[in-house]
């Protein structure tokens, strides 16, 4: 991997969905390491995935290289396909229905414009290491409401 390269691991949990939820992330920078996360009271798995991916590029003080792991296929999907629909059909679905989430979306749109983004997808629970400390990190956010 290139050592300029700040790799992210992300995920979100809700227990019930709706319900309680957390977001973790899992920064790796030339061997240095930073755990982020946190949790809402009412909220979905979507939008605890989505901000994981948020948390984690807002973290960074300035612009970088990151190669952001998920396994959330809305977020990937979203991100790199779905966004250029919404964004110029004014945040509405193609059924011209409002798009979920369009907030965070929009948060996430900005906060990968400050950066060089590559996404790579990784199935969740399937014992990858960077995703499982993740999934962690995500359920110590919904811990942390308790």
């Amino acid at each position: 991997m290139n050592e300029d390269v700040v790799v992210a691991y992300t995920d979100g949990a809700c227990k019930g969905n709706p319900g309680p939820g957390g977001w973790g992330a899992l920064l790796v920078y030339k061997g240095q390491e930073k755990e982020v996360f946190g949790g809402e009271r009412d909220t979905t798995n979507n939008r605890m995935e989505l901000m994981a991916v948020i948390m984690a590029l807002e973290t960074l003080k300035r612009p970088c290289k990151v190669k952001v792991w998920l396994d959330s296929q809305y977020v990937k999907n979203g991100i790199e396909t779905w966004i250029h629909g919404w964004k110029r059909n004014g945040w509405k679905t193609a059924d011209k229905k409002p798009v979920k989430n369009a907030e965070l979306w929009q948060r996430l749109d900005i906060a990968r414009n400050q950066h060089q983004v590559e996404w790579a997808w990784v199935k969740g629970h399937a014992g990858h290491a960077g995703n499982e400390r993740a999934d962690s990190l995500a359920n110590r956010g919904v811990d942390s409401l308790r």
